[in-house]
C-alpha cells in the first residue's frame, strides 16, 4: 500500500514477526581491554553474548603497540569482573605495581581472558553495519523490539537483543591537517607517513635509522617515538608542533604526581635543549608533496605566515577520532564538539579536565535515543583525550548491569583512583631499577628513553 507521500508501514502478524530480542546474545564488538570487560560482566550475569574482533586475535590493536610500556600499574589495568573469572580458572595476577608493555597486557591478561570465552570471541569479524532488523532509521513504532542486525565485512549478518561498540579509535587517526581536513596532497603521500607509535628500535628500525624523521604532534604518543628516534645514531630528527612551545608535552617533568609520565618529559625537554632533537613550534600543517624521494611538508598558519621542513618519513603522532558510520542507521545523540554523548561531554571535556578529574560514569551518560546501543571505551569518548581503562571498566559494568535490568547498580557508578588517576609516589623509581634488570638496560629513566604511552593508547593518563 501506500499512501500520499511514500509506503505506510504495514504491520506483520505475529507468525510473521521476527524473533524477539529477548533470546538474542548481546553483541560486543571489540575485543580489546573494555570489550572483554564487557563481556567478562555479561559472563557473571549470565547474559549470551557473543564478541566481534575485527583482527585476527584478541586486542589486535594493543598488538601494534606492543613494545610501548603504558604509564598505568597493573592494579589499574585489570577489570574485576576479568580477575574474578580468571583467577577461577586457576590465572596468578601480575605485578600490581608493574607497568606493563602492550605485549604484556595481551600475554599476562587478555589472550587468557578471551580463551575463557573460547567460540563466543569471533575474530575476523570486522563489523561495516549496524541497523534495525526491518528499520531504517526513519521508522518508530515498534522500533525497540525489532532486534539490531549487524553486517559484517564479509557480507554475512548476525541479530543481537543489545550493542556494546567497544571498538575503540585506533583504527581512525586524525589526519595531519592542521584544521582537521586532510592537508593538501596528504593521501598521496601515505607510504611516507606512519601513524602514531611505530616500534623504532625494534621491526620498524631499518625504516627510520639514518633518516631524516619529522614527528607531527604534541601528545605521550609523540613524546615516546622522538625519545625512541633519539636513540639511533645519526638520525636527524624534527619535531613539530602547533603550540608557541612544548612545555604541555614536558609536563611537571620531576614534580608531576605520575612519575613515568615526568620522566618522559625530562628526558624529551632534555634532547631538544641539546640540539638533538630540533623543535619546530607554530606548524600548522597545510600541505604533503614529494620531493624526490623525500617528502616535503608546508606550515601555513592563519596569519598566513609559512614554514617548510623536509624529511625522509613522517610519524604523524596526532591523535585519534571516532568513527560512527556503521552506526549510521541508529538514533545516536552525539555532541557536535567531542562526538561523545550529549551527557558525557561536560563530563570529559578537554578544556576543563584531565583523566583524573573526570567523574565516574555510567549507562544514563552513555545511553542514545536507540534502546540499547551503547559506544563505551576510548570511542566514547570521542575526540577528547581524557580517558583511562579504569573509567572503561566502570563503564562496561554498569552497562551491562543497565542491560541486565539492574538499575540501581547501573547508576552506583564509582571509580577509585589517586589524584592524577594513575600515579605510585614511588612508581618511577620501582620500575627504573626492575626494567633495567629485565631488559639488560642500564643507568636510570633520565639517562635511558623507556617507552611509555598512556594506556588509552591516545589518552592523556593511561
Amino acid at each position: 500500500m501506500s499512501g500520499c507521500c511514500g509506503p505506510t508501514a504495514v504491520e506483520l502478524e505475529p507468525s510473521r514477526q521476527a524473533a524477539r530480542p529477548d533470546g538474542l546474545p548481546v553483541a560486543v564488538i571489540g575485543a580489546g581491554p573494555i570489550g572483554l570487560a564487557a563481556a567478562a560482566h555479561l559472563a557473571e550475569r549470565g547474559l549470551d553474548f557473543v564478541v566481534l574482533e575485527a583482527g585476527e586475535r584478541a586486542a589486535a590493536s594493543i598488538a601494534q603497540w606492543g613494545h610501548v610500556r603504558v604509564f598505568s600499574p597493573w592494579k589499574y589495568d585489570i577489570d574485576p569482573a576479568a580477575r574474578r573469572l580468571l583467577e577461577a580458572d586457576g590465572w596468578s595476577a601480575p605485578d600490581p605495581e608493574w607497568l606493563p608493555t602492550g605485549a604484556e597486557l595481551i600475554d599476562d591478561y587478555l589472550a587468557p581472558l578471551a580463551k575463557l570465552f573460547g567460540e563466543r570471541v569471533r575474530t575476523g569479524a570486522k563489523v561495516t553495519a549496524i541497523s534495525r532488523l526491518g528499520y531504517d532509521r526513519v521508522r518508530t513504532a515498534g522500533r525497540e523490539q525489532a532486534p539490531f542486525l549487524i553486517r559484517l565485512a564479509d557480507g554475512s549478518e548476525l541479530h543481537a537483543r543489545a550493542v556494546i561498540d567497544a571498538s575503540g579509535t585506533y583504527a581512525t587517526p586524525n589526519v595531519l591537517g592542521a584544521s582537521g581536513l586532510p592537508a593538501h596532497g596528504e593521501p598521496d603521500a601515505g607510504d611516507l607517513i606512519d601513524h602514531a607509535l611505530p616500534d623504532v628500535l625494534g621491526a620498524d628500525r631499518d625504516r627510520y635509522a639514518g633518516r631524516h624523521i619529522l614527528v607531527i604532534g604534541a601528545g605521550h604518543s609523540a613524546a615516546t617515538t622522538l625519545l625512541a628516534l633519539a636513540q639511533l645514531e645519526d638520525t636527524p630528527i624534527t619535531w613539530a608542533i602547533r603550540a608557541g612551545s612544548a612545555a604541555r608535552t614536558y609536563g611537571g617533568g620531576d614534580a608531576d604526581a605520575l612519575p613515568a609520565r615526568g620522566a618522559l618529559g625530562t628526558r624529551l625537554h632534555a634532547h631538544v635543549e641539546s640540539g638533538r632533537i630540533r623543535l619546530v613550534t607554530g606548524f600548522f600543517t597545510h600541505a604533503v608533496e614529494r620531493d624526490g624521494d623525500q617528502v616535503r611538508v608546508l606550515s601555513r598558519d592563519p596569519s598566513g605566515h609559512e614554514q617548510t621542513v623536509t624529511a625522509d618519513r613522517i610519524v604523524a603522532a596526532t591523535g585519534y577520532r571516532p568513527d560512527h558510520t556503521i552506526a549510521g542507521e541508529l538514533r545516536l545523540d552525539l555532541d557536535p564538539i567531542l562526538g561523545s554523548t550529549r551527557a558525557l561531554a561536560p563530563l570529559i571535556d578537554p578544556n576543563a579536565h584531565s583523566c583524573g578529574t573526570v567523574p565516574p560514569h555510567g549507562a544514563d551518560e552513555l545511553a542514545h535515543p536507540e534502546d540499547g546501543y551503547y559506544a563505551i571505551g576510548v570511542k566514547s569518548y570521542g575526540r577528547a583525550p581524557t580517558f583511562l581503562l579504569a573509567t572503561g571498566y566502570e563503564q562496561a559494568r554498569s552497562v551491562v548491569a543497565a542491560l541486565a535490568g539492574d538499575w540501581e547498580a547501573a547508576r552506583d557508578v564509582q571509580l577509585d583512583l589517586p589524584e592524577t588517576g594513575v600515579c605510585s609516589s614511588n612508581l618511577a623509581e620501582a620500575q627504573e631499577q626492575r626494567v633495567g634488570l629485565a631488559t639488560g638496560i642500564s643507568g636510570g629513566l633520565l639517562s635511558t628513553p623507556l617507552p611509555l604511552v598512556g594506556a588509552s593508547q591516545g589518552g592523556c593518563c593511561g
